[in-house]
């Protein structure tokens, strides 16, 4: 059963603004309807929200122990470590609180409730992005934030205004870019319908990567991360022009800046697999 979209009309600029706003202003309604549906049990919240941010953390305990045995990791101070560590913990934790849903695609390809979801005029992804929305979830981000912070007040580096700029651009540019993924990965599903596992390891897997030095890994496997999968313009090319340092691969200065232009570029490319993932869509039949 190909897919039109509900509720769209190509009528100019306007039209999709106004599109492009419904769709937004659904996603806050089925959101806020999840988010009152949690809090309706607030210890439940409370401690599972807790959980979140204490199993996230275990993560960068593992990174307090090795710096209990050595003075730097790579070349890089526990502070400089942690840096690296923060900022890609709030690229994931954003992408995974507003987006991180749509991985669940492939169960409903598979007992057939998407067709319930094509029928409706909303987008179909934000549908399935507020679904079951975890408001629980901001334990990593909060978790990831707070370690941010309290590297930033540690980092030997002259805070210029543009240093002071590029973190908050990391944070946004790497959410972007992690949600891309997140949506290729859904997107596979139509024609897998559970890529899950693949999703994951490019999401989580990424992110656990990310959170060390490059020079600590193969220059194959930063080249991979750098120009197949571009997760290293989440935060390692950005954080090591801030930090100072230059970059395992010899890249120009200037790439450090291509973060908003990678972003873009994903989350176009993402756009397209998963509209060409919805045409290609043909229901259960049930």
């Amino acid at each position: 059963m190909a897919s039109a979209r509900p509720g769209w009309r190509d009528d100019g600029p306007d039209g999709r603004l106004r599109a492009v706003g419904h769709g937004l202003f659904a996603f806050g309604l089925i959101a806020w309807m999840w988010v009152r549906s949690t809090l309706a049990y607030r210890t439940s919240f409370v401690l599972m929200t807790f959980g979140n941010f204490a199993a996230s953390g275990l993560d960068f305990v593992a990174i307090l122990l090795m710096f209990s045995r050595v003075d730097a990791l790579g070349g890089f101070t526990l502070p400089e470590v942690a840096f690296l560590y923060g900022t890609c913990s709030l690229a994931l934790g954003l992408a995974d609180l507003l987006v991180g849903n749509v991985e669940r695609l492939g169960a409903r390809i598979r007992d057939g409730t998407l067709d319930t979801l094509l029928l409706r005029p909303v987008p179909v992804y934000l549908q399935i992005a507020a679904d079951r929305f975890a408001l629980r979830r901001l334990g990593r981000t909060t978790q990831g934030l707070l370690v941010l912070l309290w590297s930033v007040g540690r980092l030997d580096v002259e805070w210029t205004a543009g240093r002071v700029l590029m973190v908050p651009l990391m944070a946004v540019c790497g959410a972007v870019i992690f949600g891309a993924v997140y949506t290729v990965g859904a997107a596979f599903q139509f024609w897998a319908q559970d890529a899950a596992e693949l999703q994951n390891s490019l999401t989580y897997g990424g992110n656990a990567l990310l959170q060390y030095p490059p020079t600590v890994f193969a220059r194959d496997l930063v080249r991979g991360v750098t120009f197949i999968v571009p997760l290293a313009f989440v935060n390692w090319l950005p954080a090591l022009w801030l930090l100072g340092r230059p970059y395992p691969l010899g890249l120009p200065l200037w790439t450090a800046f291509l973060g908003p232009a990678v972003a873009a570029l994903m989350a176009a490319g993402a756009a397209l697999a998963w509209r060409r993932g919805v045409c290609a869509y043909r229901s259960t039949g049930s």
